[in-house]
């Protein structure tokens, strides 16, 4: 086998996929550059695109963040150490690696980092937020402090999806979710599908997944085959849409993670929760939405938000190692750094039938 720095002369260009205010994507060669002290330089394997890189490319913006230049797209990543700064000891040449992309500014005077809130932190930084560039490139260099050791048994690809297993833990976490409670997924995309296996990991029953597109819901159930899967149609009233989720659940929802940020699947949440029940958006949807405030008022609804993840890495390579969450058939595309252009066409296009979506690289 050779050595983790070999890449480093076999593949001397470090291609990255970039978007700009011209709504283009583009695979571009940029420089490789040198860890500083506390920093590792990693060959990036793989990089899933997520809603969020979709969504910067075609609109530019993702709320107060607004690309007005190239920006470098990717944050769910995991590869191999190639070079280690001089202050780095926890990690060596050849490990392999998760990188957790929200970077904190540590600072003791500040409050959320401070207390453990960090994805709270004012000056945290998000690789792929303008203006700082992502990690779907061949080299990156990423703070060693936030870099996650994998285990033999997790693969690349299943390293790359732990960021959005990060966004469900988060969610599953903050919102309380016990054992036996019964659960509607709103949107069984990426984020539906990863929150589908930690909620069942987790013990909630019974458990309704929602979609328009009924491939989706056909993958859920074969992921986790107890599912009751609800197809919503497009242009479904959204309280006749709560009524067949409540039929095909057997009951109202206690809980209901809402994973579209489609003010539509909100209100249809919002519809199909008991008295008391609660519906945590981890989805991201438009700046403004109305929302059916007198039946959530009457009805003692919770409508709660999550912004990102802390501390969660170290749980989801547990979970993943422990054969807890098989992440594995996530993947249903798979391009290399090359075939950017076609790998951002396959994730944007739903004619592709594309889950999850990853560039890969040797």
């Amino acid at each position: 086998m050779s050595s983790a720095t070999d890449v480093l002369t076999r593949k001397p260009r470090n291609i990255a996929i970039e978007t700009n205010p011209n709504h283009e994507i583009n695979v571009v060669e940029t420089e490789i550059l040198e860890p500083g002290p506390n920093d590792c330089l990693v060959h990036v394997r793989a990089t899933g695109i997520c809603g969020s890189d979709v969504h910067f490319w075609k609109s530019g913006k993702i709320g107060p963040s607004i690309i007005t230049q190239g920006l470098g797209l990717g944050h769910e990543s995991a590869g191999i150490i190639v070079k280690t700064g001089s202050n780095v000891e926890r990690l060596k040449i050849g490990d392999r690696v998760a990188l957790e992309c929200g970077i904190p500014c540590s600072k003791p005077t500040c409050e959320p980092c401070r207390t453990g809130r960090y994805n709270a932190c004012p000056e945290i930084i998000f690789y792929s937020s303008p203006p700082v560039h992502g990690t779907l490139r061949r080299y990156h260099v990423h703070p060693a402090a936030w870099l996650h050791p994998l285990p033999d048994s997790i693969s690349y690809e299943e390293g790359a999806l732990l960021e959005p297993l990060s966004v469900a833990l988060a969610g599953i976490e903050r919102s309380g979710l016990r054992l036996g409670d019964p659960l509607v997924i709103c949107g069984a995309g990426p984020i539906g599908m990863v929150s589908l296996l930690a909620a069942h990991a987790a013990g909630a029953a019974p458990i309704a997944i929602t979609d328009i597109d009924e491939n989706r819901l056909a993958m859920a159930k074969k992921l986790v085959p107890r599912v009751r899967v609800v197809h919503i149609q497009r242009d479904e009233d959204a309280k006749a849409s709560a009524e067949r989720i409540k039929q095909v659940l057997g009951q109202e929802a206690k809980l209901v993670l809402e994973c579209t940020g489609v003010e539509s699947s909100i209100h249809t949440g919002i519809y199909a929760s008991r008295f008391g029940g609660s519906v945590f958006i981890i989805g991201v949807g438009k700046d403004f939405q109305q929302i059916p405030f007198v039946a959530a008022s009457f009805r003692e609804i919770d409508i709660r938000f999550q912004f990102r993840y802390r501390e969660t890495y170290p749980k989801a390579i547990m979970l993943v190692s422990e054969g807890l969450i098989d992440l594995k058939p996530l993947v249903t595309h798979r391009f290399s750094l090359e075939q950017g252009k076609d790998a951002f066409e396959a994730a944007s296009n739903p004619a592709a039938k594309a889950v999850k979506v990853q560039l890969l690289d040797d």
